[in-house]
């Protein structure tokens, strides 16, 4: 067995996707959708969001249609903005890391109104999605939904840049 110094399944450099590098540049905070409760909880990391200010607020997000998450087409979830000490939970959301027992074991978690908050979550959004099919753009299926409450806590939020976590 070699170890080698290069991701052995990454294109070479000049084989790249374009766009795919141009949104590794682009900070992006990282959060973890959550709906259910109890035994049937389900949550996606989701970095492809945006809120939009207005009365009401709005939020819109990008999700894999193969998710959990979509699976379970919830009314209602809860938007977990994840923290410096999250990087290892928002790896099991995404399916990435392990997690025995499953990504809700990690972490102390609280069902609301809107889903599981994260206890030590920088914020934790209560959102009403909207009852339209969603459509796909580009990989993903864009989300809508009105954000009904937000609970802020301190701390600095956990993005990605460039494939990496950073606070």
């Amino acid at each position: 067995m070699t170890i080698h110094d290069e991701h052995p399944f990454v294109p070479p450099e000049g084989e790249r996707d374009v766009l795919r590098r141009l949104r590794g540049r682009l900070p992006a905070a990282v959060t973890v959708w959550a709906a259910g409760e109890g035994r049937s909880r389900v949550g996606l990391t989701v970095s492809s969001f945006l809120l939009a200010a207005g009365d009401p607020a709005r939020v819109l997000a990008l999700v894999d249609e193969e998710s959990d998450l979509w699976d379970a087409r919830p009314e209602r979830v809860s938007v977990n903005v994840l923290g410096a000490d999250h990087a290892y939970l928002a790896d099991a959301f995404a399916g990435t890391a392990p997690a025995p027992g499953g990504p809700f074991t990690l972490g102390s978690w609280s069902d609301g109104p809107w889903g599981p908050c994260l206890d030590d979550a920088v914020a934790c959004v209560g959102v009403s999605l909207d009852d339209v099919e969603p459509g796909h753009e580009g990989w993903g299926l864009l989300l809508r939904g009105t954000v009904d409450d937000v609970d802020l806590r301190d701390g600095p939020a956990l993005m990605h840049l460039r494939g990496r976590y950073r606070t």
